[in-house]
């Protein structure tokens, strides 16, 4: 292909598309990489969007989806006709589906669904009911899965017959099941292959195979890949019956997606990811949401010292110390955050135990406040050379960062409760916290001994 169509591939798209030339926009986007694909689409406006994918037939239409993210495609499947939508989310695979549905307003999933192949719309409606950062929420469906009662010439019978719709699974493994369609063992390509065909697969099958349950967390399932060595984890419900296969690279993909999601949310975009080719008003709304709150909170903060400021103006030196108190008692609050966060991801601690982590966390706050407060305190007493700055800073680093760490390990659990994000919420509202009461210890310990302070 010409190199100076790919310096800006959205214009040979946008000409492509007016054109209505279907062959020569697949020809052309099957010569683009994934980035560039995704790049080129989120340049056309809206209109061409929609008008793009009304011209591809839908397992052409799929493969472009497959190559955007899950948001940008979300966005541009909700803005489809929803019968086409649902024939474009019935050529992928049960795992990206939900994914895609799980991004959209409940309307929209709802209309499309709808519209959906009964077995295709049942299956989407039971994967939603699973949260997303669980096993059944990045599992796929498409898993084989036989009678242990067959023989392995029926299996490879039914493998030959089914040829062409097994060859878009991620098959791995065969799994055995018995007439209730619970595990009960797994079948290796070398079992099925070499052993005499009237054999009937409860006798070749491997028993009692690895599965992780339904509910398994993402932590839960990175540490069963890094035990077991395995191409795919069954997934099986409460009563053992299989449901599906989780991979590895899923689990990978659902945490890598995590971490964004916490990245976006502690640097104030609340709503998900955000891209410049989003609506304005959307994107300006996400920002805003934090962004005012935040204000309403740093001006809680800034009275603190409003209602302080003889006592500031008289000695000036503590406007130095006050970031200091401030900053130093939010990065142990931060560490008690993270530790709260790890337990809950791993089961460690619940919610309700909040007893329990403020107990720990204080006895250690209080370690740690004497032993910065001290150090704090020797500081000012070295550069001023008086005792009562000392006590003054050094005491009130000592509170302070006492709060922060018991505040830094309750905040997790009770988000958790309140059934809000704490990864999103938790740092944010101990930053400001541990400002305004960074500022009342300083300032409120200085206006008892002001006079020996000048």
């Amino acid at each position: 292909m010409d190199n100076t169509l790919l310096e800006k591939p959205w214009d040979t798209l946008e000409s492509l598309v007016s054109a209505e030339d279907c062959g020569q926009i697949v020809d052309f986007l099957d010569q683009l990489s994934p980035s560039e694909t995704a790049r080129a689409i989120s340049r056309l406006d809206p209109d061409q969007q929609v008008q793009l994918f009304g011209l591809l037939a839908p397992d052409a239409a799929a493969e472009v989806i497959e190559d955007i993210s899950e948001e940008q495609a979300a966005d541009l499947i909700e803005e489809l006709p929803p019968e086409n939508a649902a024939a474009i989310l019935e050529e992928l695979d049960s795992d990206h589906v939900v994914d895609l549905l799980g991004e959209m307003p409940d309307g929209s999933a709802t209309a499309i669904i709808e519209r959906m192949k009964p077995e295709d719309a049942e299956e989407a409606r039971q994967f939603l009911e699973y949260p997303a950062e669980t096993a059944g929420g990045v599992m796929v469906s498409e898993v084989l899965s036989f009678s242990a009662s067959m023989t392995i010439r029926e299996v490879l019978d039914d493998l030959q017959r089914n040829r062409e719709t097994y060859a878009d699974y991620h098959v791995q493994y065969l799994y055995v099941v018995d007439q209730r369609q619970r595990l009960c063992g797994v079948l290796r390509m070398h079992d099925l292959l070499f052993p005499e065909h009237q054999l009937r697969l409860a006798e070749v099958m491997l028993k009692n195979p690895h599965h992780v349950l339904v509910t398994a967390g993402l932590e839960e399932l990175a540490d069963f890949f890094a035990d077991f060595d395995l191409f795919g984890a069954p997934v099986v419900d409460a009563e053992g019956r299989l449901l599906g296969v989780v991979l590895p690279e899923a689990v990978e993909d659902a945490r890598r997606k995590r971490s964004v999601k916490n990245y976006l949310g502690l640097s104030g975009i609340i709503g998900g990811e955000e891209f410049r080719s989003m609506p304005l008003l959307l994107r300006s709304g996400r920002r805003l949401s934090w962004l005012s709150l935040n204000i309403v909170l740093n001006i809680i903060a800034a009275s603190v010292i409003a209602i302080y400021q003889d006592t500031l103006a008289a000695a000036i030196t503590l406007a130095v110390f006050l970031p200091m108190v401030s900053d130093m008692s939010g990065c142990s609050g931060n560490q008690a955050v993270a530790v709260s966060m790890r337990e809950l991801s791993l089961g460690l601690v619940r919610p309700q135990e909040l007893l329990r982590v403020l107990g720990k966390e204080a006895s250690l706050g209080a370690i740690n406040g004497i032993v910065l407060g001290g150090l704090l305190g020797g500081v000012a007493l070295l550069w001023k050379g008086n005792p009562y700055l000392g006590l003054v800073v050094g005491g009130a680093l000592a509170a302070n960062t006492l709060v922060a760490v018991s505040l830094g390990g309750l905040l997790p659990l009770l988000l958790k409760r309140l059934k809000m994000d704490p990864a999103l919420v938790s740092s944010p509202l101990l930053t400001t916290v541990t400002d305004m009461c960074g500022f009342f210890f300083v300032l409120s310990f200085a206006s008892q001994v002001l006079p020996k302070l000048g």
